[in-house]
């Protein structure tokens, strides 16, 4: 079974724990309500679910996937269109998201594969992830001997002693040495040439929606082992081939409903109260139902108010470390329809630096069947663009963009706008610097009460929809053991370094 899961033989099965295969052998069926029908909402679902639990999926959105959904809205002209939250790749590593997916989608048929996603800088500096090798330290070292913001110089001047903690990952040892360093001075520190540090800020800190300043250096060195020197998966990944809502989160609400799980959606959870060995879990439609337990799988301020309001629930150090969590600066989508096409050899998805907010372009009619469509009616466009730490305005920023894209295709300079939507949002976890120590784990001081989501402490290496995935499944184990029933495996690349002569360094280093 783990030959369909992943490529790299060093995947790291971690076991789930054992008991019966269904809640029918139980005295009584247990009921959770899942609070969120994101990511990791929906894998804790589907981990109860499949083996018996009668569940309730609450979502105060009108859709699910959370920061990875999608729906329907409407151009100008009343055309109906798909819209999101945003690009999303969906890596080789990322095993568990994987195997959520596959549950509607056993073969992952409306997943297609990109062959590259190139990174451009203002100063025309283009890098390339095609053809890559696959397997570390062969990747890293091919990527940086043909990268323009790297040369061998460079190399020979980065400091081996810093640079080791990179290839020498393990979690959570990781965390207590770098996580109160920022991930500019950490880079800065082993001596990265500017221009590379700039390239790694856009493909890993960017990520988190996060400034580098602001970052924490120990997660940027576990994204560098995630995607770069602890995984021979490859750089390359896949996206949905259409709206996120058609392509993977309806086929997985029609896979749970046929489990018997329940969804109430445009509805928010206002409060969780324990109540004669269980929880009632109470709604803004003023409703409340009782519980045998609840997986709080809401973003950082949904759980904040959850449990500000939910008085009595846990213990004083807990609700502080829910307290703290932060969420990054605000981040702005903006998607559109334009009356004629892009040069035929833009790509897929480009990551770009130094070009104001910009930073990234998605071109949908490349992968997405709702933006073809559109094309082939239209003889038009659909492009997306990021903005990541979006510091202007709801006016400022979206004009920005466009002014930012016409730089990097300058063919959109002419192109008239037949429709524009923009989603800002703010609601993703900061990783802050030296957050990771008071940050909340899946577990709760309620035996039936668990947490889940990307800003869950979990101590595997993982990140972004991963740890969502990661943690809904974990959430999921933890109260299926608490009843007798068998949990569910979860797999993530090696937990640590796999390159023995920088593990050396990286010990020598720390035993000094």
């Amino acid at each position: 079974m783990d030959e369909l899961i992943g490529a790299d033989r060093r995947m790291v099965r971690h076991p789930a724990p054992a008991g019966a295969l269904d809640a029918g052998a139980l005295p009584r069926r247990p009921r959770v309500v899942v609070v969120g029908g994101g990511i990791a909402g929906l894998a804790a679902a589907t981990g109860l679910a499949e083996r018996g639990v009668g569940v309730e999926v609450v979502e105060r959105e009108p859709h699910l996937g959370g920061r990875a959904g999608g729906w329907t809205d409407s151009l100008p002209d009343g055309t109906e269109v798909a819209m999101s939250r945003g690009f999303h790749a969906f890596f080789r590593q990322y095993y568990n998201l994987r195997g959520l997916l596959r549950r509607a989608d056993p073969g992952l048929e409306r997943l297609v594969a990109l062959e590259d996603y190139p990174l451009l800088d203002a100063d025309g500096h283009r890098d390339s992830f095609r053809g890559l090798p696959r397997t570390p330290p062969w990747n890293a070292l091919a990527f940086a001997l043909r990268s323009p913001t790297f040369g061998v110089a460079d190399l020979l001047r980065i400091n081996a002693r810093a640079a080791a903690s990179l290839a020498a990952v393990s979690v959570p040892r990781t965390y207590a040495e770098l996580d109160d360093h920022d991930a500019e001075s950490f880079l800065r520190d082993i001596n990265f040439p500017s221009a590379a540090r700039a390239l790694a800020f856009r493909v890993f800190s960017r990520s988190f929606f996060a400034p580098p300043t602001r970052m924490s250096a120990a997660e940027l060195a576990t994204m560098f082992h995630i995607y770069f020197l602890g995984s021979s998966e490859g750089l390359v990944f896949d996206v949905a081939d259409a709206g996120f809502d058609s392509a993977l989160w309806e086929p997985l609400r029609e896979y749970l409903r046929a489990l018997g799980a329940g969804f109430r959606t445009r509805t928010a959870v206002t409060r969780v109260q324990t109540a004669g060995g269980g929880f009632r879990v109470q709604d803004d439609t003023g409703g409340a139902v009782e519980a045998d337990g609840v997986v709080l799988a809401t973003d950082v301020r949904g759980l904040r108010e959850v449990v500000e309001a939910s008085t009595g629930l846990g213990d004083s150090a807990w609700r502080e470390s829910v307290r703290s969590l932060r969420t990054a600066p605000p981040f702005l989508v903006q998607r559109l329809w334009l009356d004629r096409p892009v040069h035929a050899d833009r790509p897929a998805f480009l990551g770009t630096a130094g070009f104001g907010p910009l930073d990234n372009v998605s071109v949908l009619e490349r992968f997405d069947d709702d933006a073809k469509a559109w094309t082939r009616r239209t003889g038009g466009s659909v492009v997306e663009t990021h903005a990541y730490s979006a510091r202007g305005g709801a006016a400022e920023t979206p004009t920005a963009l466009r002014e930012q894209l016409r730089r990097v295709y300058p063919e959109t300079a002419s192109a008239g706008v037949v429709g524009e939507l923009t989603r800002w949002g703010a609601d993703c976890p900061l990783f802050g610097v030296g957050d990771f120590a008071r940050r909340p784990g899946v577990r709760t001081p309620h035996d039936g009460l668990v947490l889940a989501g990307d800003g869950i402490r979990i101590d595997l290496p993982v990140a972004l929809m991963e740890r969502a995935a990661t943690t809904g499944w974990h959430a999921a184990n933890c109260l299926l053991a608490k009843w007798g029933l068998a949990g569910h495996p979860v797999h993530t690349v090696p937990t640590a370094g796999r390159i023995g002569p920088l593990r050396w360094l990286a010990e020598r280093t720390r035993q000094r």
